[in-house]
């Protein structure tokens, strides 16, 4: 498949993702197409804020454990990363890890991935860095890779994101990828309700432009109307799902063009875009354990706010 053969696929996929979801009651469109370039961007700043603890706690671990987690991975390890993004994380487990082999990231955004296989090529000469363009929430093969032990890497406390069914489809294609290899995996732990929600709700407006810009990507890429000003973005709590969720809630009655089709919004009406579900480590391994995977570490951060979770393959 050539590149823009993939990137029709992924526009299509788009425009299906967004028309699908905005014509279901509670309009909602998957978390996924938040990260285009600029959301990328927009994403990577949230993580440098005061009130977004979970890169900030996550860093922490990952710097004081680096080397018990790369040993948990292996010598020469075939590490592929989920939703990579800037793999800046990726760097500081890649330089721990003995002779790694390959860094395989993943990512659905193709700019993003170009440049992040250029950079940790640049950083790492003698490493082997394969670049694979996928949504990792949907069922994708994992290239031909060297032979190494393989070693899943999933940080950012993304499995957040999928719902239980979803988490362990993704679990068990991850087990599938690494065959009887390794998974580490970044998961946010339940805690006080306001530090939560002011995570998703920061002071500054950069979470809120964060989610616009999934609007305003909309307006460009699909001929969407949507009027951003009539938009606003809000963090709810949903104690039933354990999770964080992000809305853009319509301010007044309208309707809105996208792809050649009118939506109706009421005032209060919200697009529902994200939920970042948090754990509590007997609920997570009660998961993985359905996915095939058995928790064999756990590293904390000093605040006990944020945990990287080692699993090992059931065989």
């Amino acid at each position: 498949m050539t590149d823009g053969e993939v990137r029709t696929r992924w526009d299509e996929a788009f425009c299906s993702a967004v028309v699908s979801g905005l014509s279901r009651p509670q309009k909602s469109i998957p978390c996924c197409w938040l990260y285009d370039e600029r959301g990328s961007e927009l994403f990577e700043a949230i993580t440098r804020l005061h009130d977004y603890y979970p890169t900030r706690a996550e860093a922490e671990i990952l710097w004081r454990h680096a080397r018990d987690i790369a040993d948990f991975c292996g010598e020469g390890a075939v590490l592929l990363e989920y939703g990579a993004g800037a793999g800046v994380k990726a760097e500081i487990l890649i330089e721990a890890l003995r002779a790694p082999r390959v860094y395989a990231p993943i990512d659905i955004e193709a700019g993003v991935l170009g440049r992040t296989a250029r950079r940790i090529g640049g950083r790492f000469p003698g490493l082997d860095v394969q670049p694979i363009l996928a949504d990792f929430t949907r069922d994708f093969d994992a290239p031909e890779l060297p032979q190494g032990p393989r070693a899943a890497f999933f940080p950012g406390s993304t499995i957040g994101n999928l719902n239980r069914r979803e988490a362990i489809a993704f679990l068990s294609r991850m087990r599938r990828h690494v065959q009887n290899g390794k998974a580490v995996i970044g998961v946010d732990l339940k805690k006080d309700r306001r530090i939560l929600l002011d995570a998703y709700d920061d002071g500054e407006g950069v979470t809120a432009a964060f989610n616009l810009n999934l609007l305003a990507r909309i307006n460009r890429e699909l001929d969407g109307g949507f009027p951003l000003s009539r938009f606003a973005h809000e963090a709810r709590w949903n104690e039933a799902d354990s999770a964080v969720e992000m809305h853009l809630v319509s301010l007044d009655s309208r309707e809105v063009a996208v792809a050649g089709r009118l939506f109706p919004f009421k005032a209060g009406d919200s697009i529902h875009t994200e939920s970042s579900r948090k754990y509590e480590l007997a609920m997570f391994e009660a998961m993985a354990d359905e996915a095939g995977w058995r928790l064999a570490r756990a590293w904390r951060d000093r605040g006990d706010r944020f945990a990287v979770f080692g699993l090992e393959a059931l065989v």
